[in-house]
């Protein structure tokens, strides 16, 4: 499962759609409209005969484009998330990822051969270990540890590796704890994971409205001879999209990932429960906490309330 943000934000929701939800599909459709315009499908396609019919539009048409898209956009709003876990590349399992995830995983092995220091030389440069330490976080960022659970896409790796790592050395597990922890983030640390995964969510829904579109520009085009290569367009922007969608996902896993570091604690006061004292019973409170969100198994039982604030003076 994606992490997604656990309760709607109503301040910037229109912001939200406009960005995530409504330009892709109104540029998605008015490519589209462009093509039938130049009079497609066709062997007779003139842009000229297209623009002259774009810039006929009369207000009250481009009223109905104009609905119409929201209109698409809103049914398809829903479906944001499954967009996300189709770049994704499904579950590690799925029929058909057995090749991306052998791509992957030799891209990960590799990754993982530059963060280490074995060699001849006894003592490494420092440039040696510099290297070495930033290929080692890159890997922390972009795969997940066990090899398990390598997903067969870019997007895919660098989101398991967010589940993966994200709150685990504290013994939270990160798919399960995070709905629990976004409403207790503080403002600053809501802002930035809540930009950071419109980023994500709106280069997802243009990758995926890009490769549509390209789909259905090459039907269109299909009877218009090198007027196909017009659908190369909508393809090049799904394929940058979803070079964007990799960084922003990156930029979105480190957001979280410093709201466990930050947070994890406000979380336990927010449920009424002791601060632990180390880390280790830091670990098992936060699997006991886990294991009672994702299983239903019965919950911490000691309880810390905040004391009674002092009477106000003369009441």
């Amino acid at each position: 499962m994606s992490l997604v943000p656990a309760v709607p934000k109503p301040l910037d929701g229109s912001v939200r759609f406009f960005s995530v939800g409504f330009l892709p599909t109104y540029a998605g459709t008015v490519f589209v409209l462009f093509l039938i315009w130049a009079g497609a499908p066709g062997a007779d396609v003139s842009l000229r005969r297209a623009w002259g019919t774009a810039t006929g539009v009369s207000a009250g048409q481009a009223a109905w484009i104009v609905v119409g898209t929201t209109v698409v956009a809103l049914v398809f709003q829903p479906f944001q998330l499954a967009f996300v876990r189709l770049l994704e590349g499904g579950r590690p399992d799925a029929p058909g990822a057995g090749p991306g995830r052998a791509l992957q995983r030799r891209r990960k092995a590799r990754l993982a051969a530059r963060g280490e220091l074995s060699g001849p030389e006894a003592d490494p440069s420092p440039e040696l270990v510099q290297r070495a330490g930033a290929a080692a976080a890159l890997l922390r960022r972009r795969y997940p540890l066990p090899d398990h659970l390598v997903r067969p896409t870019a997007l895919g790796n660098v989101l398991a590796a967010l589940r993966d790592t994200a709150g685990r050395d504290h013994g939270w597990d990160a798919a399960v704890a995070w709905p629990w922890l976004y409403p207790v983030l503080g403002d600053r640390a809501r802002v930035v994971v809540d930009d950071c995964r419109d980023s994500l969510d709106g280069a997802a829904r243009l990758c995926v409205t890009g490769a549509v579109t390209a789909l259905a520009g090459a039907a269109l085009l299909l009877r218009s001879g090198w007027w196909l290569l017009l659908a190369l367009a909508p393809a090049a922007v799904a394929a940058l999209a979803y070079r964007g969608a990799v960084q922003a996902a990156l930029a979105y896993g480190d957001a979280v990932r410093a709201a466990f570091e930050l947070h994890r604690f406000d979380l336990l006061e927010a449920l009424h429960l002791p601060l632990p004292g180390d880390l280790r019973e830091e670990r098992a409170l936060a699997e006991a906490l886990c294991r009672h969100w994702r299983q239903g198994l019965p919950p911490p039982s000691r309880y810390v309330h905040p004391p009674d604030p002092p009477p106000t003076p003369g009441v």
